[in-house]
């Protein structure tokens, strides 16, 4: 009889040992989210609100269309929050302009992160400023918070800056993809916003692109390729297609109706 009690209470200490394990696990596992493949822009405490706002990039900044995660936390707990109004304002205040950018589109983080995204026109080891205003839902708290960020110059032009051929409008054209480029057929993708102010830079929806790779040191250019159209918020999708390996321009045409926006633009592609 003793030996039955002996195993049930060691049987119950080994169950209580797994839950609490589990339990440790699955918090650790909430608040913690996945960073370790991220870059820590910049962190800072809001005004009031008491909250934490850290900012993690998929790599050091550049100027480029650059995808940004939010993280934040109470301060007082360190308690993830989850659920919050973030609105950002890059800015170079030195310069007195703005950037492009993409707010979260959701006020639910995704494993305690708030996706986001900014278009760095210009590098600047100092100037560069992300103004992020946070409310946090649950607990009806916000603040305001400015994180200085560093934009590094990239090895290859990402960013172009263009007036239209109309003389007037100022052209933000950035390029996303094909981030790892390889032979054969890749996804595309670019995005367009209009300087409409200093201060102000929306995504353009109605223009139609044309591109046109080739390869210079070859003299040809490629076949199949599927011109971008527009998918939402600025953001212009299609596929290219490389036939061998080396150094190619993706040339552009971008037209406003039967108005012709830019005609020499290209990003050079090499792999």
């Amino acid at each position: 009889m003793k030996t039955h009690i002996q195993f049930l209470i060691a049987g119950t200490i080994l169950l209580v040992s797994l839950f609490t394990s589990c339990k440790k696990d699955n918090d650790d596992n909430t608040n913690n989210p996945n960073t370790e493949d991220l870059v820590l822009a910049g962190q800072a405490y809001t005004n009031q609100g008491s909250i934490l706002v850290k900012v993690y990039g998929e790599d050091s900044l550049y100027s480029a269309y650059s995808k940004l995660y939010i993280e934040l936390r109470d301060s007082a707990t360190n308690n993830l929050i989850n659920d919050a109004e973030i609105t950002l304002l890059p800015q170079m205040p030195m310069m007195g302009h703005a950037a492009p950018f993409e707010n979260p589109a959701s006020t639910t983080a995704i494993e305690g992160l708030f996706p986001c995204a900014v278009v760095f026109q210009m590098p600047g080891t100092t100037g560069w400023v992300l103004d992020i205003h946070v409310k946090e839902l649950a607990g009806n708290k916000e603040g305001d918070v400015s994180i200085p960020v560093v934009v590094n110059t990239p090895a290859l032009v990402r960013t172009k800056v263009i007036t239209a051929l109309n003389g007037t409008d100022k052209i933000i054209i950035s390029y996303l993809e094909p981030s790892s480029p390889e032979v054969g057929i890749n996804d595309f993708e670019i995005t367009l916003h209009k300087k409409e102010t200093m201060m102000s830079f929306p995504a353009v929806e109605n223009y139609t692109v044309e591109i046109e790779p080739e390869m210079p040191s070859m003299g040809h250019d490629s076949p199949n390729n599927v011109n971008p159209t527009h998918t939402g918020n600025g953001h212009y999708e299609g596929k290219v297609n490389f036939t061998m390996t080396g150094e190619w321009y993706i040339n552009l045409r971008i037209m406003n109706g039967s108005e012709a926006v830019d005609t020499t633009s290209y990003f050079v592609v090499t792999f």
